[in-house]
């Protein structure tokens, strides 16, 4: 469901361009670092956002490495790390292991009891790092099955329990800061469970898979319908944004939630707009 929390790259300067990719490479090489190949693995841009949101918000300046990889095995490749690197490479494995523990419980998934088999040892080290953090994380994914399972027809309950799992990971510390970061990962949450749901519509009807758009699929306004969602849900996320005093790379995250997470949404609408001429 992750992957559309990106940058939109043809509008950044080339100077915004290179401290995001540095970014992005600071979190794959940590991920590998303390987590080895199945930690690179769970590697997203989504967030290598959260690193820059958090970075900015708080001021941490992170240190500057240069290293090869498999991916650019020539050329060192500037990577920026941080405490809030970290943090993020452990909410990866942790939200990985409790997605996979509940497509175990949920759907019998043989391949998810045998990947949280091999991330068990990992869960039981951030299980008491994060005690709150991971226990809310399996109850909001256990929440959204169960609402899945029972074909909920409401869309904003279901994008709801997103948003409540991003909450879990936008709140680094609980300080004057927390009520902003949670709001702004909930409608974030929300944009991004229905924007996945719009991806996979056609696809969901075809398998017979749950998705909550499928009932106004085929509607004559239904691209103008999620249009105005997602802008709501976009809305309310970049407000709570535009609170923070977030200076150092503002510019980027900004191209992000206001271009960057759209791009998906372009390229299917303008597929849909192909079709019909």
């Amino acid at each position: 469901m992750f992957g559309y929390v990106t940058a939109n790259e043809p509008e950044l300067k080339m100077k915004e361009y290179h401290e995001y990719k540095a970014y992005y490479c600071g979190l794959c090489h940590t991920l590998k670092k303390n987590y080895g190949f199945i930690g690179q693995m769970t590697l997203s841009y989504d967030m290598t956002f959260l690193v820059m949101l958090l970075t900015s918000l708080y001021e941490c300046e992170p240190q500057i490495l240069e290293h090869r990889c498999k991916a650019h095995p020539v050329r060192r490749q500037k990577m920026l790390v941080n405490k809030f690197t970290e943090y993020a490479a452990d909410m990866n494995m942790l939200l990985s292991y409790h997605h996979l523990m509940d497509d175990w419980k949920d759907e019998g998934s043989r391949s998810a009891c045998a990947g949280a088999g091999v991330l068990r040892h990992t869960y039981k080290k951030l299980n008491k790092k994060y005690p709150h953090k991971s226990r809310a994380m399996a109850y909001w994914l256990h929440r959204l099955h169960e609402l899945e399972e029972k074909d909920e027809k409401s869309i904003d309950r279901v994008a709801g329990c997103f948003g409540k799992l991003m909450e879990c990971l936008f709140v680094y510390q609980k300080d004057g800061w927390t009520d902003i970061l949670k709001r702004m990962a909930f409608f974030l949450g929300k944009f991004i469970y229905i924007m996945d749901a719009f991806d996979d519509v056609e696809k969901d009807i075809k398998s017979g898979s749950y998705n909550a758009l499928k009932r106004r699929f085929g509607h004559e306004n239904f691209t103008e319908e999620c249009n105005f969602m997602l802008n709501m849900m976009m809305a309310e996320c970049t407000i709570e944004f535009e609170k923070l005093p977030c200076i150092q790379d503002a510019e980027i995250l900004r191209n992000i939630l206001y271009a960057g997470v759209w791009k998906k949404f372009d390229k299917k609408a303008e597929a849909k707009e192909g079709s019909i001429e």
